[in-house]
């Protein structure tokens, strides 16, 4: 097998059937509508199946076979690791992510976001020490962007950070125009980038963006040495 490359259902069964000799098609096609996996169509309607999806499947059969987990337990495991949260076992929440110490201005290969970490307002509270009122509160002076009420990696960043600042007696009103200095800098990398597309694209993004990264650092603490 190809790396990378689609797979018929037909193959997907012969990839797994030495370690689980009774899985079928009809197997696969029933773990499909159960909502387990989900693999793309062709024009013609044939199911392709990624890597990704087999070791989703595999992941589900071995819940079945060795731990004689129901597909509800199952679909709650699967629904945290997609949301970046990791597998669990039965009964366990969702393990939130560990306070990471501030850094250097990230690299290139940190710049562009934020992975498939979904957090709720209450999982993001939890995981930077805010409590709920404080999240409101950013997301209403826009320093956190949700999507479809869910919080990503970027917004966890920003949230951990702004509860660092608040015990220096910072508050979220306080730091609209670094947001709204952000964003300058967005609309600056989005220009230089211009009409790139592709890898091309990515690669001068991460680039722009830590040369950005790295200037703002230098300016802040050149200021602050005039200061000092």
């Amino acid at each position: 097998m190809a790396p990378g490359r689609p797979l018929t259902i037909g193959a997907v069964v012969s990839a797994l059937v030495d370690e689980f000799p009774d899985v079928t098609v009809s197997k696969v096609r029933f773990l499909e509508a159960e909502g387990l996996v989900a693999p793309e169509r062709s024009g013609a309607g044939y199911r392709r199946y990624s890597p990704e999806d087999l070791e989703r499947l595999r992941y589900v059969l071995r819940a079945q076979r060795d731990l004689f987990w129901p597909l509800k337990v199952i679909k709650e495991a699967l629904a945290a690791a997609d949301r970046g949260l990791g597998f669990t076992a039965p009964g366990e929440r969702p393990a939130l992510p560990e306070p990471v110490a501030a850094a250097a201005p990230p690299d290139a290969s940190a710049v562009r976001a934020a992975g498939t970490l979904r957090l709720s307002a209450d999982e993001l509270a939890e995981a930077s020490g805010l409590s709920a009122t404080d999240v409101d509160a950013l997301v209403g002076h826009g320093l956190l962007r949700p999507v479809e009420g869910m919080h990503g990696a970027a917004d966890l960043d920003v949230a951990r950070a702004v509860a660092g600042l608040g015990a220096f007696g910072v508050e979220p009103r306080h730091l609209r125009g670094v947001r709204a200095a952000a964003d300058r800098e967005v609309g600056l990398v989005e220009q230089v980038v211009g009409g790139r597309r592709g890898a091309d694209a990515h690669a001068a993004r991460d680039e722009v963006a830590r040369l950005c990264l790295a200037l703002h650092a230098a300016l802040l603490r050149g200021g602050l040495s005039e200061t000092s």
